[in-house]
Order: structure tokens, then C-alpha cells, then sequence
């Protein structure tokens, strides 16, 4: 099991000395991992007056500050994002940070909000597809080889991006989906790892044992790809260690690879550095 911790990009986090911050305090800590939302401006009733900061600058910053945590974004919506920029942000990053890069992607929301308040298409399913076609020309040009393809989105031509990304096939991918929805298991289980929501667990509110092994078992039957595959699951952890633990290896048992600690959505704590650095600093919920 390895632990990460789950910020925002609005708030106090929209500021890049901020992050700075708490990568280096979570470092410190023991954690694994730092992941920040991709997210123009989210809910727009909840989070109209609050700034926002571009997560692939936010998480330059977390890299100057560290040299061991792993760093990405959850999630990444890649049907907001022209794949050929996204291409050279993520390989930056990976090299600016000696290849600790974990990109994770999904199809990004609330659509309305994020989509539809810039005239861009609202409809899930050509989301989807955007968000597939995205992926694979992502895997491609971060191969550093010759692209071209002619699809229903996207088109290129002779195009080879370089460098290529230091970690080789490619950073891990990670895909995000709300369970009980089959579609976005099985495309992760053609990636690296899925980052499970649940319609029963709100952000912040740990899943149901339950429910992650229905996920497991379900991604499982439908990989095809060889070698290591990540299940990522998260939530609020009690402060006091052996309720932590109880909390989270039943989850581990279950076949979940990474506890990421996230505050819950409906608290001001959210986006609050003093409350988050509180929870870094006490250093992650670790079982045996």
C-alpha cells in the first residue's frame, strides 16, 4: 500500500509557492505521493470568487521542492485539452523531475461547468471518445516516434515530439470512473491503474469494502496488458493510528494499491493549507 495526498487547485492551493509547501511537508511526512485537481473552475455556484491555479504549474513547483514524491494530477480531463500540448506538459514535468510523473485522466466534470461555460462540447459520450483518441495519441507522442493519424477528432501529421518522456513506455496511467459504471473499468484496465469514485461515497468519504473488491475483481477479469496494476481509493483517516489502519487495510485486503487522503468536498478544509498541513504533517495512515 502506498499513500498520497489529494489537494485542489483553487483556494490556497492556487498558489505555487503554496504546493511548493505541502510537497515538501508530505515528503518529509513519509508520503508517496502528491495529486492536485485539473479543474478551470469547477462548480461554478460553489466556487464562483475563489482563484484557481494551472495544475502543471502548480506541480512544477511541487518538483523544484522534492526529489522523491511522485507527482500528477487526479484527474486530468483530456477532451479539454489539446493532446499534442498535454503531451509536452506531461514530459516536462517527467523530466524536470527525474520521471516521477503519474498522469491520470478521466472525462472531466461538472461537464456544464467546465465544458459548457466555454462553448465546448457537452455531450459525455463525445467526451468519451475524445478522451480515448487522446490517450492513444498521448502513449504515441510520448514515445518520441512518428505519429500520424487521421481520426474522428483529432488529426496529425509527421509529427515527432521530443523528447520523449524519461519514463519509458510512458509515465503510469491511471483512469478514472465512477463505479457502478462498467465503460471507464474496462478502458483502465487497458492502462496502468483505476482511480474508482463511487455514487455511494462522496469525495473525502472512504468507499465500501465491498464495492472496491467488485471493482477489483471486475478490472481484473478484463486486463489484458501485462505488469503491475494500481487501484486507488481514498478518504478522510481518523487521526488516531489503529483506527486508521482499520480503516484502510480491509481496503488493502481488498486489492486496493494506494490510500489517497482527501478532505471532503463539503468542508472549507478543502482548500485550506493551515488544515491540510495539519494532516500531512501527521504523516500517512500505513498498515503492516
Amino acid at each position: 500500500m502506498r499513500y498520497s495526498i489529494n489537494i485542489p487547485n483553487f483556494g490556497d492551493f492556487a498558489d505555487a509557492r503554496t504546493v511548493a509547501k505541502a510537497a515538501k511537508a508530505a515528503e518529509d511526512a513519509g508520503w508517496d505521493a502528491l495529486f492536485v485537481w485539473d479543474h478551470v473552475v469547477h462548480d461554478k455556484a460553489e466556487r464562483r470568487g475563489q482563484p484557481f491555479g494551472d495544475p502543471w504549474m502548480l506541480l512544477t513547483a511541487a518538483a523544484l521542492a522534492t526529489s522523491r514524491l511522485r507527482l500528477g494530477t487526479l484527474v486530468t480531463p483530456v477532451a479539454r485539452r489539446r493532446p499534442e500540448q498535454l503531451a509536452r506538459q506531461v514530459a516536462t514535468l517527467d523530466a524536470l523531475s527525474d520521471g516521477r510523473v503519474i498522469f491520470s485522466a478521466g472525462v472531466g466534470g461538472p461537464i456544464e461547468d467546465e465544458f459548457g461555460s466555454f462553448g465546448d462540447v457537452v455531450d459525455p459520450v463525445e467526451l468519451a471518445e475524445r478522451l480515448d483518441e487522446g490517450l492513444g495519441l498521448l502513449d504515441r507522442y510520448w514515445s518520441g516516434t512518428r505519429v500520424d493519424h487521421e481520426g474522428r477528432h483529432y488529426r496529425v501529421r509527421e509529427v515527432e515530439l521530443l523528447p520523449a518522456t524519461v519514463q519509458q513506455p510512458r509515465p503510469p496511467v491511471w483512469i478514472a470512473g465512477v463505479w457502478p459504471n462498467r465503460r471507464p473499468m474496462r478502458r483502465a484496465a487497458a492502462w496502468d491503474g483505476v482511480v474508482p469514485l463511487f455514487k455511494t461515497a462522496s469525495h473525502g468519504h472512504p468507499p465500501a469494502v465491498e464495492e472496491v473488491r467488485d471493482v477489483v475483481a471486475y478490472v481484473t477479469e478484463h486486463r489484458t496488458a501485462p505488469g503491475p496494476f494500481e487501484v486507488v481509493v481514498g478518504g478522510v483517516s481518523p487521526g488516531d493510528a489503529a483506527a486508521a489502519r482499520a480503516l484502510v487495510a480491509p481496503l488493502a485486503d481488498a486489492g486496493a494499491t494506494w490510500w489517497d487522503e482527501r478532505q471532503l468536498q463539503e468542508s472549507d478544509d478543502l482548500h485550506r493549507f493551515d488544515a491540510v498541513l495539519r494532516r500531512i504533517e501527521a504523516g500517512p495512515p500505513k498498515v503492516p
